[in-house]
């Protein structure tokens, strides 16, 4: 017995010496984090979801969100996941067949992780009211909330719209 003590016990030393130069051993440097290149590509996805908007392309302004993205837009429920994103789209053309949508100001927040970014701008948004046939603008806070995939992209996680009131009040300046 008192022999597979010590040997027990001369294992339990060996494990524990092992254990103590693994954490003594430098840790593997994770490479810094390049802002500036994550912002551009941030930017870049953000200008092509717009040309997307204006194309009325449904398929690829949802290829731009992770498959359980959320969007909030002002005055709207919810669309959670990326057929209810699509179909909300869809509608909104529906709705405003001359959609045409401007992004202005964009800004990168990216995380010092360098896994996650939000775009903060400005959206203008010019249609023609089907029932009044005059033409409307409206402007948007837009907040949009990236996450690093698994495959290197950046894909929109969680979005929001929010209109802004032109000055005087009224819900969008009508022309």
């Amino acid at each position: 017995m008192t022999k597979k003590l010590q040997l027990a016990g001369a294992a339990m030393c060996v494990l524990l010496a092992a254990s103590l130069a693994a954490c003594n051993q430098a840790q593997t440097a994770k490479p810094a984090v390049d802002a500036g290149k994550i912002a551009d590509a941030i930017k870049a996805d953000a200008t092509q979801r717009i040309a997307d908007v204006n194309a009325h392309d449904a398929a690829k302004v949802v290829a731009h969100d992770a498959g359980d993205a959320v969007s909030m837009r002002h005055g709207r429920p919810n669309a959670v996941g990326s057929d209810a994103i699509e179909a909300a789209f869809k509608q909104t053309i529906v709705n405003e067949p001359d959609l045409h949508v401007v992004l202005s100001d964009p800004t990168v927040d990216v995380a010092a992780s360098g896994d996650m970014a939000v775009l903060r701008s400005t959206t203008t948004s010019t249609y023609t009211d089907l029932k009044t046939k005059k033409p409307v603008t409206t402007t948007s806070n837009s907040l949009l909330g990236y996450k690093l995939q698994p495959d290197g992209s950046w894909k929109v996680e969680w979005s929001v719209l929010s209109d802004v009131a032109p000055a005087d009040g009224a819900a969008g300046t009508k022309g």
